[in-house]
C-alpha cells in the first residue's frame, strides 16, 4: 500500500482545472507545432512520426512512475514540478536542434505530460457518487479540450517558424503554475490511498482498459500526424488550424453530452455509438471531397475519438473505492500511452496512401465498435438514475 495526497475539498476544483487551461492552449500548439517546424530547423519529415512515439512513450513510463512522486511531494507541488519540467523542454528545443535532442526532449515532455494528467485526473476524480465524478471529469475534459482548441489557432496566428512559437507556448505554461503557486491552501486534504494489487488490476472493467488503448492509438495519431497528413494535401497553415481546430472543439463539444449519458446507461454501448460516428466521419471524409466536408468530417471524429476516455476512465472508476482512484487513473494512463506509443508508427505507414490516415483511423474505430457491440450484448439492460 501507498499513501497519497487527495482531493475532497468541496470547490477545490478552481487550482487543477485553471491550471490545466492554460497548460492545454500550450500543449494544443505545440503537438501541432511540432511536425509543421521541422522543415524550419533542417530536420526530417520523417522524424515526425518517431517524435510523436517518443512522446507517448514518456507518457507511459511517467504512468509507472508518478503514484510515487505524488505520494512524496502531494498534488499542488507535483503540479507545478511537472509544469517546469515540460517548460525545461520548450526551451531546450529551438536552441538545440539536433535529432537526438528533440526526441529526448519530447520523451522527458511525455514523462511531465504523464504527471499533469494523473495529478489532474486524480484531483477531480474524488467523489463520493459515479455522478459526482462523471460531473467532475466533464470540467476535466471541457478545460482540457477546450484550451486544446485554442492552441490549434496559434498555427496561424503565430505561425511555426522561428523562436517566437516556442516562447509563446513557455509563456502560457508560466501560467499554468501560477494558479497552484499562489494558492497554497488548494492543497488537497489528506486522505489514505492504497495502490491496486495485481488482482485488482486483472479485475478492471476490460472495455475500460480497450477504450483508453484504443483512445491513445487514435488521439495520437491525430495529434501527431494530422497536421503532417494535412500539409501533404497541399492545405496551408491557416487551413490546418482550422482542421485542427475544429477536431478538438468537437471532442470538446461532445463532452456534456459523455457526462450526461455515462450515468443513464451502459458505458461499453456507449463507447460503441462513439466509434460508430467515427465510422461515419471517416467514410464522409473518404467518399466525399471538399475542405467544408473536412471541417465536419473532423469535427465528428474529434467527438468519436475523444469521447472514448472520459467514458473509459469512468467506467473503469465506478465500482472502486476513492482511496483507490489514483492507483486506476495511473493503470488507464498506462493503457492509453500504449496505444499512443504505437499508433503513430503505425499509422506513418497509411501516409503515403489516398486517404491513409483517414483509413487507419476507420480500422481501429471499427474493430473498437464490433468488440464494444459484443460486450454490450453480453449484458443486462441497466438504466442509472439521474
Amino acid at each position: 500500500m501507498s499513501e497519497i495526497t487527495a482531493a475532497r475539498q468541496s470547490g477545490g476544483i478552481f487550482v487543477p482545472v485553471a491550471g490545466l487551461t492554460a497548460f492545454a492552449i500550450a500543449s494544443g500548439y505545440l503537438m501541432s507545432l511540432i511536425p509543421l517546424t521541422l522543415g524550419h530547423y533542417g530536420l526530417p519529415a520523417s522524424l515526425a512520426s518517431w517524435l510523436a512515439s517518443t512522446f507517448y512513450l514518456g507518457l507511459l513510463l511517467g504512468a509507472l512512475i508518478i503514484e510515487n512522486v505524488v505520494a512524496r511531494h502531494g498534488h499542488r507541488l507535483s503540479f507545478i514540478g511537472f509544469q517546469l519540467l515540460l517548460a525545461l523542454t520548450i526551451v531546450i528545443m529551438p536552441v538545440m536542434t539536433e535529432q537526438w535532442i528533440w526526441l529526448l526532449a519530447r520523451f522527458v515532455a511525455g514523462v511531465a505530460v504523464a504527471g499533469i494528467f494523473v495529478v489532474v485526473e486524480s484531483w477531480l476524480l474524488i467523489g463520493d457518487s459515479k455522478k459526482e465524478r462523471a460531473k467532475r471529469l466533464g470540467f476535466y475534459m471541457t478545460a482540457l479540450y477546450g484550451g486544446g482548441t485554442l492552441g490549434q489557432f496559434g498555427i496561424g496566428f503565430i505561425g511555426v517558424e522561428g523562436l517566437f512559437p516556442f516562447f509563446s507556448i513557455l509563456a502560457l505554461l508560466l501560467v499554468a503554475i501560477l494558479p497552484a503557486l499562489v494558492s497554497k491552501q488548494s492543497q488537497p486534504a489528506c486522505e489514505q490511498h492504497v495502490s491496486l494489487t495485481t488482482k485488482q488490476i486483472r479485475a478492471l472493467s476490460k472495455p475500460a482498459v480497450l477504450g483508453c488503448l484504443v483512445s491513445g492509438i487514435v488521439m495520437s495519431s491525430i495529434y501527431g500526424l494530422l497536421p503532417f497528413s494535412l500539409q501533404l494535401q497541399g492545405l496551408n497553415a491557416e487551413q490546418i488550424s482550422g482542421l485542427m481546430a475544429s477536431t478538438v472543439l468537437g471532442g470538446m463539444a461532445i463532452q456534456p453530452v459523455v457526462s450526461a449519458l455515462s450515468c443513464r446507461m451502459s458505458k461499453s454501448l456507449l463507447m460503441a455509438a462513439a466509434c460508430l460516428l467515427g465510422i461515419f466521419a471517416t467514410g464522409l471524409m473518404s467518399l466525399v471531397e471538399g475542405y467544408s466536408i473536412m471541417v465536419i468530417g473532423l469535427a465528428l471524429l474529434g467527438m468519436s475519438s475523444f469521447a472514448l476516455y472520459p467514458i473509459a476512465i469512468s467506467l473503469a472508476c465506478d465500482e472502486l473505492d476513492s482511496s483507490q482512484i489514483v492507483s486506476a487513473t495511473q493503470i488507464m494512463l498506462f493503457s492509453y500511452s500504449v496505444g499512443s506509443v504505437v499508433g503513430p508508427l503505425t499509422a506513418g505507414r497509411f501516409l503515403t496512401q489516398t486517404h491513409g490516415l483517414v483509413n487507419f483511423f476507420f480500422i481501429a474505430l471499427a474493430s473498437t465498435a464490433v468488440y464494444m457491440l459484443m460486450v454490450s450484448l453480453k449484458q443486462k439492460p441497466q438504466v442509472v438514475a439521474g
